[in-house]
Parts: C-alpha cells; sequence; structure tokens
C-alpha cells in the first residue's frame, strides 16, 4: 500500500466547509488543483476529475458518503482490483472552526508497476487542502 495524505485546521464552520468540498462545479474556481469535475458529488454518483497534477487525464471515480458532513469517500482503479484508489475526506468540528484530512491509499496486484510511473501527488494533495481552507474562510 502507498498513500499521500495533507490537511488544513480551517476557521470556518463544519457546514461551510462541507459546502465547498461538495460543490464539484465550483473546484475550478478556486485553487484546488482539479481542474474540472464532471457529475454531481453524491451518493453512489460517477464523476470524472481533470487535475493540473496530470494534465490532459481523465480519472473517473464513484462517490460514497459514509457519514454525510463529515466523512466522504472517492474510490476509483482497475477492474478486479489490480489497481485501486481510495480517497477519504474527514471533517471533525474543533471548536469555531473545523480539522480538515484528505487521505488517499492505493492498493493491488499493479501497484508497484503503476506507482513507479505515478506522479508525486503530495504538492496537489497539500494544494487542495490550502485551497479548500482558503475558499471555506472566505465564505464564498
Amino acid at each position: 500500500m502507498h498513500s499521500y495524505e495533507a490537511g488544513a485546521m480551517i476557521a470556518a464552520p463544519l457546514e461551510a466547509v462541507w459546502a465547498v468540498l461538495t460543490d464539484g462545479a465550483a473546484y475550478g474556481q478556486w485553487d484546488s488543483g482539479v481542474e474540472e469535475v464532471q457529475g454531481t458529488i453524491a451518493p453512489g454518483e460517477k464523476i470524472t476529475l481533470r487535475s493540473q497534477a496530470v494534465p490532459g487525464r481523465a480519472f473517473p471515480v464513484r462517490v460514497a458518503f459514509t457519514e454525510p458532513g463529515r466523512v466522504m469517500t472517492w474510490t476509483g482503479g482497475m477492474p478486479l482490483g489490480l489497481f485501486r484508489g481510495v480517497r477519504v475526506f474527514r471533517l471533525a468540528p474543533d471548536g469555531e472552526g473545523t480539522t480538515f484530512t484528505m487521505r488517499e491509499e492505493f492498493t493491488g496486484p499493479l501497484l508497484k508497476m503503476i506507482w513507479k510511473r505515478m506522479p508525486d501527488l503530495g504538492p496537489s494533495f497539500v494544494q487542495f487542502a490550502e485551497g479548500l481552507k482558503a475558499r471555506a474562510e472566505d465564505g464564498e
């Protein structure tokens, strides 16, 4: 297994952060590192992401909410579990603000081969967390 993780302390209520996090159509309007989200971020829905980290490539993922307003999971990968990514977004109230964490774990028999070719997603995770923080704190 390999993974990436980033987080931020956000000076905004959990509901405001969740609203930004689940508004996929607006990801391209703030410094998320995501150029475009096609589809609706909702339980069981398929969405397609285009990321600055891997220009020209689209990533289809399925959205699952395990606890609305607190935890959201995106899953994607290859058939038969040959390569799989599971991204978990977590929000927790922290005083008058919110603690945000995002972690993606990659698994599967083809992981070793694919991992060698993957770009370093660490900086894009940090960019997303910082962009989410700025957007939620601005109240837009």
